[in-house]
């Protein structure tokens, strides 16, 4: 975005650009708009002149329409130096993520400007969720539209990224499935690597070929081919349209081979061929390793826990039923329209009872989370009073009185205990402040831990996927105070979410502490969102007896009881 280099040969385009950014970053911070409105003015005049400013005698720059005394020492200054001080200045106190969105078509600086200063949003990545929770349209200058507007260029602009969700490589998965067999056969194409793993993250969609290198490549040969981009002795590399790295293993020698390796984490291959340096790896019936475990004593790993080495040791005693999308009988963490969700609690509770689920926990957002229009005092009455009436009329199906209280930056939840205790359970979560150090984050989360009046930790960490860090914390304190308060810890199953990291979920469970598998969903389709919970509950050998959300409604109600018993210890 701003370039320095080469500067004695500084085209008019490049110091236009210069003047343009630091124009509209005046915008974004809310300085002299006199000022920026005259830098904005002489970026047009300079990349429109017919001569280069670079050729031009500096004496003579003052007098060129649109440029002016000021901007014309600026001029000169990026000539001689190539750089612009106050576009250094100003881009030094703009997050990264602020400078990125000025990518994306359609925002222009007033509405990056409230997007940062008011929404506190300062990623791209955070931006594109927002939308997705209906936020952006609760601002002025923000209708729907506009909304579905910026949600549309932003996931154009990040086609380009290089790295995907689990949930957006899943949509086109089947569509490239289809087009490899079409070209090699069914029994040739088997996907593998992060896929077929079931990683939340996605760098590379890998395949193995039954096929050489001088038989693939021609058949990539279209109207629009894909960018070729390594090529060894037996992998193709490819860049797809949508730039989506596609990444083919090929040879038919090699094919068995390639089909076990590529199917489990570096660390746990390294670790079966030590263990088994004489296994077979041609005992299996194209993409069925079945034979091969079999063959060296082990019960089957499926490629989604082939990650660590010590899973080869869990392996000789079979492994433990693990959780099914079937297996969820309920809706826990949902937002109505009475916050930020699209839909009525009713609308809700109907397509829950469609779909098969046993019961609803509606959690909308507390009153600190103005941007989501949390519910006030009066507000939590009302809708207690509402979903009193739903239950009578939709019974045996039952309503749940919840809410996503906001762990405050002193650790308290966002209500008194005389209002907490009129939930049935508490969802806390922090959503405020998120740029904080490990020991502030700490003492966030253990104070709201603590507090009788919370069942679930929600999303711990308060990362995106590919957009947010989120705080750093120390897992297993946080799982140890979890575990010695009664506290379930939510897998929230937003695919840009996906937060507990399923890395620590085997010392949760260890610890005996519930796991709830929650869509965090803001309208009814959101309910799909559990099964992407599901998948890396699996890598951590989750059992529905150790989730929450897979209780029947008498089990559940039970376990409500243990938590009205803790709130009066």
């Amino acid at each position: 975005m701003y370039v320095a280099a080469n500067f004695l040969f500084m085209e008019n385009a490049l110091i236009a650009e210069n003047f343009s950014l630091l124009s509209k970053l005046m915008d974004v911070h809310g300085e002299n708009s006199f000022r920026a409105k005259s830098y904005s003015i002489a970026a047009f005049t300079i990349d429109n002149l017919p001569e280069k400013l670079s050729e031009t005698p500096k004496e003579k720059i003052f007098f060129i329409k649109g440029i002016g005394e000021s901007t014309g020492k600026k001029v000169i200054e990026l000539l001689e130096t190539g750089e612009l001080k106050a576009l250094t200045d100003i881009i030094s106190k703009t997050p990264e993520g602020i400078l990125e969105m000025m990518n994306i078509k359609g925002i222009g600086p007033k509405k990056i400007a409230t997007i940062w200063k008011e929404m506190e949003i300062e990623t791209v990545g955070e931006l594109l969720y927002a939308c997705e929770e209906n936020r952006l349209k609760l601002y002025k200058g923000f209708g729907e539209k506009t909304q579905q507007n910026v949600k549309e260029a932003i996931e154009y602009y990040f086609k380009n990224k290089g790295s995907f969700l689990y949930a957006q490589v899943e949509v086109i998965e089947k569509q490239i499935t289809g087009y490899l067999e079409k070209l090699f056969s069914p029994g040739n194409v088997f996907v593998t690597g992060s896929f077929l793993r079931q990683l939340e993250v996605i760098d590379e969609l890998e395949y193995v070929v039954n096929d050489s290198n001088e038989n693939v490549k021609p058949k990539f040969i279209s109207a629009n081919p894909p960018q070729l981009l390594e090529e060894s002795s037996n992998s193709l590399l490819y860049k797809l349209t949508n730039g989506l790295r596609l990444r083919l293993y090929t040879g038919t020698e090699e094919f068995n081979s390639h089909l076990f390796r590529f199917s489990a984490n570096e660390t746990f291959i390294a670790a079966f061929m030590e263990q088994f340096p004489t296994a077979d790896l041609n005992k299996r019936m194209g993409n069925d390793d079945q034979q091969l475990f079999e063959s060296v004593g082990l019960n089957y790993i499926p490629p989604f826990v082939r990650e660590k080495a010590s899973i080869l040791q869990t392996a000789t005693k079979p492994f433990p039923a693990l959780i099914q999308p079937g297996d969820i009988k309920a809706i826990i963490h949902s937002h109505s329209n009475w916050s930020d969700g699209s839909n009525t609690i009713e609308e809700m509770a109907k397509a829950s009872i469609a779909k098969g689920f046993e019961y609803l926990v509606i959690s909308d957002h507390s009153k600190s989370a103005f941007y989501a229009s949390g519910l006030s005092e009066e507000k939590i009455k009302e809708q207690h009073r509402y979903v009193d009436e739903l239950n009578s009329q939709l019974a045996p199906f039952k309503i749940f009185k919840s809410i996503e209280s906001d762990i405050l930056n002193d650790g308290s939840l966002d209500y008194s205990d005389s209002i907490l205790s009129t939930f049935d359970l508490v969802i806390a979560s922090v959503h405020s402040n998120l740029k904080m150090p490990e020991e502030k984050a700490m003492m966030r989360l253990l104070k709201a831990i603590e507090n009788p009046y919370t069942t679930i930790l929600g999303h711990m960490t308060g990362r995106l996927l590919l957009s947010r860090k989120g705080y750093p914390v120390d897992h297993k304190k946080i799982i140890d105070a979890c575990a010695a308060n009664n506290v379930v810890i939510e897998l929230n199953a937003h695919p840009n979410r996906l937060d507990m990291d399923w890395r620590y979920i085997d010392y949760a469970l260890e610890k005996n502490v519930l796991i709830s598998i929650d869509p965090d969903a803001h309208f009814i389709e959101g309910f799909e969102d559990i099964r992407y919970g599901v998948l890396v509950a699996q890598k951590a050998m989750v059992t529905k007896e150790n989730n929450l959300s897979s209780f029947s409604l008498p089990a559940f109600e039970n376990f409500l009881v243990g938590q009205q018993t803790k709130r009066k210890l």
